[in-house]
């Protein structure tokens, strides 16, 4: 029998993230011997897997975007199947990215022998277009799931779901260091800070930084003693430093895990672009106001699929709007200064809404606190049920 092998297909940075973490707690119980290859970006290949090909054309969001990136997607899916008729894995770990990875998937189903097929980070047909669920039924095998509340949407199609934890939600913060970042900016230890999210991808960038340059320059117009970071995502920081330096104030830009979680323990308050990081302020005990815009046609398609008041996994885990959630119409430079605002002047709300995010994460944890191994884990109880393999 030769070595285990497993493949990963990201599409975008935070799928990138996953599979480096995942592919190091794969070796660490499968040893060696496991062979790594991928679809992802240099995080992935810092473990090992080398991408065919550059992912971040693939890294879209809303149905206008996908249309333009769709030949991309294409390309990457067949060079997807190439490296898998090459190294011929038993598994196949498909992360997030929805469009991509499903056609990853639909040409991976045709490969004899066919590799296990496992989607982890299922699509959130809970909050918007159920008919996924049997679209994805048809094509893998398992779903490896971070959400507690997934598995009733997907298992009536017959496909088996794994509840494995949100490792956004037991991130480990505890080496952040708010003074490290307010000395790197001539912060002092008082002086309020407002840290700045804008997403990982260009559109996100494109549709969001400005209402949030006129929502800091509004702030900094009344309180002069205010400092304001961004945190870039390596995807999109070249872009995001050419918006912060042709801004009418300064600002400083940051860069690197390192870096946005001692923002996040240094901040007053956050304003943030939805996803994954508004997790991670919740697990840093940082306040925030949340932001989205999509293009227009691509919202007014999208106001008749969602079927959640919410877009926070924070409120939909509390039941409740805990986290001011500023999205479309809403998202305009006067409406989040005045957000933020109530935020940096007010102790005692900037308490209470830690306190009610703090409650949420813990239902979002759902009693699991390494889900990083909980994935992998499960992956290895998956392949060992289809063939021996030794563990490490």
């Amino acid at each position: 029998m030769g070595r285990p092998c497993i493949m990963l297909v990201a599409g975008e940075p935070s799928g990138d993230a996953l599979g480096a973490a995942l592919g190091r707690a794969l070796r660490e119980r499968l040893g060696e011997e496991l062979r790594l290859v991928g679809i992802g970006g240099a995080r992935m290949a810092k473990e090992g897997m080398v991408s065919p090909f550059d992912i971040r054309g693939l890294a879209v969001l809303g149905i206008f975007d996908a249309l333009r990136a769709y030949p991309a997607v294409l390309r990457g899916a067949r060079q997807a199947a190439a490296l898998a008729r090459r190294e011929r894995p038993d598994a196949v770990i498909l992360i997030d990215s929805w469009g991509f990875t499903l056609r990853v998937a639909h040409r991976l189903g045709r490969l004899d022998p066919r590799p296990l097929l496992i989607k982890y980070v299922a699509p959130q047909v809970w909050a918007t277009r159920p008919g996924r669920a049997r679209t994805l039924a048809r094509a893998v095998d398992r779903v490896l799931s971070i959400h507690s509340f997934d598995a009733p949407f997907f298992e009536p199609e017959g496909l088996p779901v794994t509840f494995v934890g949100n490792p956004a939600a037991a991130r480990d913060v505890s080496k952040a260091d708010a003074a490290r970042l307010r000395s790197s900016i001539g912060a002092k230890l008082d002086d309020p800070l407002l840290l700045i999210l804008p997403g990982s991808r260009p559109s996100e960038i494109n549709r969001l930084m400005g209402p949030f340059e006129t929502a800091v320059n509004l702030l900094l117009a009344q309180r002069p003693t205010l400092r304001v970071v961004i945190a870039a995502a390596e995807a999109v920081a070249p872009a995001v430093k050419a918006l912060a330096a042709g801004g009418s104030h300064r600002v400083h830009v940051v860069e690197g895990d390192e870096a946005r979680f001692d923002a996040m323990a240094a901040a007053t308050v956050a304003l943030a672009c939805s996803g994954t990081v508004t997790t991670e302020l919740a697990v840093a005990g940082c306040p925030m106001v949340v932001a989205y815009r999509l293009g227009p046609l691509t919202y007014l398609i999208a106001q008749r699929l969602i079927r959640t008041p919410h877009i926070t996994l924070l409120n939909v885990a509390a039941g409740a709007r805990i986290v001011p959630e500023m999205v479309q119409k809403d998202c305009q430079g006067a409406a989040l200064a005045r957000e933020v605002a109530l935020r940096l002047d007010n102790a005692m709300l900037r308490g209470r809404q830690i306190a009610a995010q703090t409650a949420a994460l813990e239902v979002m944890r759902g009693g699991i606190d390494d889900p990083i191994g909980a994935a992998a884990d499960a992956v290895v109880e998956l392949l060992r049920a289809r063939r021996p393999i030794a563990s490490a």
